[in-house]
């Protein structure tokens, strides 16, 4: 998989790429994510991304021509399979979006940043728009780093163990059950019984009951009424 995200503060962006999962995906060649600055496709001395909005109000707007330039640079060497804008009131990331996105092989994401981009990249360029929950925050660096870490843990190779990903919250509608380590005791604090038994068919009918108490209980609206 290759994910290339464009954005006009690409140092926000470095931490999150060198650090564990994601730099061992990378490392192991899983995955090629390449960061692209924006003002690297300006054509004025300031190299300027950003100008007054049309109409007036508050706030600066993300100009077109350095997005556009951006993407049709990128798509003259491949073909993407999607081009996506982090936006607030994009479609909600959810466990779903990120297993469909782990099967492609292209993605762009384009960080929006000050008041959001000109309507016309989210018009003609944008081919899905994702949103990591109902707040904004300060430019859509950090919910593009949201949405790869999502999708590259997913990436077959990326977890030492692949089987990790298919028992983790959401894939299967459900919270994940309650885990515990050693030791079994601490405090007078007991890991459940059932758990220690080495019965491979009471441990996993303990952990769905689990799971969907859980369930019931933080995130009621994950249930679907019969």
């Amino acid at each position: 998989m290759r994910i290339d995200i464009l954005t006009c503060l690409p140092k926000l962006l470095e931490s999150p790429f060198r650090e564990s999962i994601l730099k061992r995906a990378q490392d192991k060649q899983l995955v090629t994510v390449q960061i692209h600055d924006l003002r690297d496709y300006t054509t004025d001395a300031h190299r300027t991304t950003d100008d007054y909005a049309f109409g007036g109000g508050a706030g600066m707007v993300m100009m077109i021509e350095p997005i556009d330039r951006c993407i049709q640079a990128l798509k003259a060497q491949r073909t993407y399979d999607e081009i996506i804008y982090m936006s607030p009131d994009g479609e909600l990331l959810t466990q779903s979006v990120a297993n469909q996105l782990s099967l492609k092989e292209h993605l762009i994401l384009i960080c929006g940043h000050y008041k959001g981009v000109d309507e016309r990249v989210r018009e003609h360029l944008v081919t899905r728009e994702v949103s990591i929950g109902d707040y904004v925050l300060s430019g859509g660096e950090l919910a593009a780093a949201v949405l790869s870490d999502a999708v590259i843990r997913l990436l077959p190779g990326v977890l030492s163990d692949e089987s990790s990903a298919l028992t983790d919250s959401f894939q299967d509608g459900l919270v994940a059950p309650a885990v515990y380590t050693r030791p079994a005791e601490y405090r007078g604090w007991q890991v459940p019984p059932v758990l220690l038994s080495g019965n491979p068919a009471k441990i996993e009918a303990w952990r769905h009951e689990n799971s969907l108490d859980r369930t019931k209980k933080r995130r009621p609206g994950l249930i679907k009424e019969d």
